[in-house]
């Protein structure tokens, strides 16, 4: 085959690539703009579930595109916020409820903590693994730059572990919390600008319209898959547990499962395919600055909204299944952050994360559960003691300036 015949097939595969994963958001869009058109809950589901997958596709394209004109680091940043208005739509519809009703406060907690811990437990061990099986290796070597990502993920960590001291999640904790990303986005925007080489549609946009078109299209790319995710999001996780409730399942185990397996799916997909294209410390980092921003703003949002929604200064109880929930995610994200804290992640590291996570699942009961806060406490401390390599990296964030 000569080069001009390659070259118009792989043109032809992209222009179809861009062609049908944009139309994908579109049969949910046209079915919102018209109420839903009393569609069955299943049909909901297919639809907004299809237009989040096409969302996740863009975004993919559009980080790469920025990639060009933005600090690595930044672009990443836009990402991650970005593909997780899912999880912010959907959780703070909770909080704002719970103001109305105070049943729903448990599901403000339990939607938070699910989504953080399906992002370390069964994200970052997926990366991983396709990662090394691609570069076949045994380990997936991060960037130094990604030093940023896991500092402020330790930082905001440290923090959450005191959280459920309080006996809620008050305004003080959305003033910490959003302040840890202040200064991330800070440092974020003073990293260098990486050369990158695009692949798939994404060359194909930078080919077809130079530099200024580029950017254009980034822009446009970054608005059109935001406003797919985010009119998609909550009817996908709402026909979920519709779907689930008929079948008798706890409705607190739908929040915390069902739902943000919907409205996380586009952080996994754009990870996994960064790390199909062998580059898997790109898509470690999204899901690190994914983790970052719903550790600090997504916790920090939470408590304004419930305020905001009930007229009161207090913040969103927290009973003992919630306490123990965010016991849990600090302490896996604690250990988690221990092992990438010399920015080398093993398949053993990962195959950890994921045993620990699927065991809870299996075992959701509070004594195990609490077992589970003490084996990731005893792992992060032992790991500590003996690794001094790793002691020293791991303490090295905290007195780095990113």
């Amino acid at each position: 085959m000569s080069p001009h015949s390659r070259y118009t097939r792989a043109r032809k595969r992209d222009v179809l690539a861009f062609v049908g994963a944009g139309g994908l958001p579109v049969p949910w869009a046209v079915a919102q703009a018209f109420g839903g058109l009393g569609l069955p809950q299943e049909v909901i589901a297919c639809l907004s579930g299809l237009a989040i997958l096409g969302g996740a596709f863009v975004l993919s394209w559009a980080m790469e595109l920025a990639e060009r004109d933005v600090p690595q680091s930044l672009a990443i940043l836009v990402l991650a916020l970005v593909s997780v208005l899912p999880e912010y739509a959907v959780d703070l519809h909770f909080a704002i409820r719970a103001g109305e009703d105070p049943s729903y406060a448990p599901y403000a907690v339990a939607n938070m903590t699910g989504a953080n811990r399906l992002l370390i437990g069964l994200g970052w061990p997926l990366v991983v693994w396709i990662a090394c099986r691609r570069n076949r290796t045994h380990t997936l070597h991060i960037h130094r730059h990604q030093r940023l990502e896991i500092r402020y993920l330790l930082l905001a960590t440290i923090y959450s572990l005191f959280i459920p001291l309080e006996g809620h999640i008050d305004l003080l904790d959305a003033a910490v919390l959003f302040l840890l990303f202040g200064l991330y986005v800070a440092r974020a925007t003073k990293s260098e600008s990486a050369e990158v080489e695009l692949v798939g549609p994404a060359a194909l946009l930078d080919r077809e319209f130079g530099d200024l078109g580029r950017r254009l299209w980034a822009v446009g790319l970054f608005v059109f898959a935001a406003y797919a995710i985010f009119v998609s999001a909550e009817p996908f996780a709402e026909s979920l547990v519709h779907v689930g409730k008929n079948r008798h399942v706890d409705e607190f185990l739908l929040v915390q499962w069902v739902a943000p397996l919907a409205s996380e799916s586009p952080e996994f997909l754009i990870a996994i395919l960064f790390a199909l294209r062998l580059r898997g410390s790109v898509g470690m980092a999204a899901l690190i600055s994914s983790k970052v921003n719903q550790w600090t703003l997504l916790v920090g949002a939470i408590p304004i909204a419930f305020c905001l929604s009930s007229g009161t200064w207090r913040g969103l109880p927290l009973d003992a299944r919630q306490t123990e929930e965010l016991w849990l995610t600090s302490a896996q994200s604690l250990l988690a952050t221990l092992l990438i804290a010399d920015l080398r992640f093993g398949l053993r590291e990962a195959l950890l994360l994921a045993g620990l996570f699927f065991g809870q699942l299996v075992f959701p009961n509070t004594e195990v559960r609490y077992g589970f806060i003490a084996t990731y406490l005893g792992l992060f401390l032992w790991l500590l003691a003996r690794d001094p390599a790793r002691r020293a990296a791991f303490f090295g964030l905290l007195r780095s300036s990113g």
